[in-house]
């Protein structure tokens, strides 16, 4: 059976319960797909090249490939003419090598011909019928890309973990992979819970509200790298409840429920998890986002988020996304900007409990946020958050603060 509420976990012990549950019951999948659909997708393992690249001596510049000594001295007013015996354009090859006295007129990209160790570029040549004039000394290598230059066959070109962007997409078909091999996303399914709430598009009467926490954490959810679903709202109905979570789990890796967490009489999540497997976490000293809840039903996670909508994406962000994240080989981490400003009005904070207090953020002015944790609006004009630690109750106008910065 699980904990009862209110025996309140502090922060730093509630993500190493929620770490050690991760480690016990989760492990990073794999699949294979193919290269056309790896956009921003994680490595699972590390890659290496299967050719030299480029693979042969190649012409970076339209020119003339010739032996490098042929133009030692070379000018405008002085030439070097060569007899021109072929001409090569990219992909096509010749059996014509190149001699002492001879050039091969060849295109960008064309392999270089036997013989030759430098490409003067045509704009310091001049074309006759047969023949080239040669009006600037080249070096060895002038103009070639050499074979392995790029990379050789069997290096490392790609590591665990790194997040297929098109340049790296674009170094895996210069080697010729067709197939990649990536973490699976997670699928995580989240349902919204409460008698009040209805979706979008339905007829808004008077003691509802449309559902905001199943849509936006799903959203969320996706930037984690989840396969995410929003699975619907149910009401506070113990066997709707039941049904629906278990549901949930034959389809989810992890099942998110936001609402009904809390000590209420229709607060139902709390139980269903008793019943069903066990309680981990319920309740977590900080605010918002008290009444949380962590637990695990056949193997699988299942988190109760508060209903309010500020309380349950910070817990969100601090708490579950994370874990999401490392699941779909990706790493997150909540608190990544900092910056330090002058508090514009006084904090008064519950001892107790750390608080998460949004903020406004104008140059090096912090101005709190003063809304309650159902107020939506107040995370669209947020910048970011300042944590007050849970043995401070006030913090005066005026003081210096760090302020963390939302992703």
């Amino acid at each position: 059976m699980g904990t009862e509420f209110l025996k309140i976990k502090e922060s730093e012990e509630a993500k190493e319960i929620i770490s050690e549950l991760y480690e016990k019951y989760y492990t990073p999948q794999s699949e294979e797909i193919d290269i056309s659909d790896a956009y921003n997708r994680v490595i699972f393992e590390d890659i290496y090249s299967q050719i030299d690249f480029p693979p042969f001596d190649k012409a970076l510049k339209d020119g003339f490939a010739i032996k490098s000594e042929d133009s030692f001295g070379a000018s405008e007013e002085m030439p070097k003419t060569l007899e021109v015996i072929d001409f090569l354009e990219a992909g096509s090859i010749t059996e014509k090598e190149v001699e002492n006295g001879k050039a091969i007129e060849i295109s960008t990209g064309a392999a270089m011909p036997k013989g030759a160790d430098a490409v003067v570029m045509v704009e310091y040549c001049e074309k006759g019928e047969n023949e080239v004039n040669i009006l600037k000394s080249a070096t060895p290598g002038l103009e070639v890309a050499k074979k392995g230059s790029d990379t050789e066959k069997g290096k490392l070109i790609l590591k665990k973990g790194d997040v297929l962007t098109p340049g790296r997409i674009g170094v895996l078909l210069s080697q010729g992979f067709e197939t990649v091999k990536v973490y699976k996303k997670p699928s995580v399914g989240v349902i919204s819970s409460g008698n009040e709430l209805i979706n979008p598009g339905e007829e808004l009467t008077y003691g509802k509200i449309y559902d905001v926490n199943g849509n936006m954490i799903k959203s969320d959810l996706t930037s984690a790298g989840a396969e995410s679903k929003f699975l619907g709202i149910m009401k506070d109905d113990y066997d709707e409840v039941k049904t629906t979570v278990q549901n949930g789990l034959k389809e989810c890796d992890v099942l998110i429920c936001s609402g009904g967490t809390s000590a209420g009489l229709g607060d139902m999540i709390k139980h269903v998890i008793d019943e069903l497997g066990e309680v981990h976490v319920h309740g977590i000293s900080i605010q918002p986002g008290k009444p949380t809840i962590v637990g695990i039903i056949d193997d699988k996670f299942i988190i109760g988020l508060p209903g309010n909508p500020v309380s349950a994406i910070m817990i969100f962000d601090v708490f579950v996304k994370p874990i999401v994240a490392k699941l779909a080989g990706r790493s997150y981490e909540f608190e990544k900007k900092v910056i330090k400003g002058q508090l514009t009005k006084r904090i008064h904070s519950p001892v107790g409990r750390m608080q998460y207090q949004l903020v406004k953020i104008d140059g090096e002015n912090i101005e709190p946020i003063f809304k309650d944790s159902g107020a939506i609006f107040s995370l669209s004009t947020a910048d970011g958050y300042v944590k007050v630690p849970k043995s401070v109750e006030l913090i005066d106008a005026g003081e210096e603060v760090e302020a963390y910065l939302f992703n």
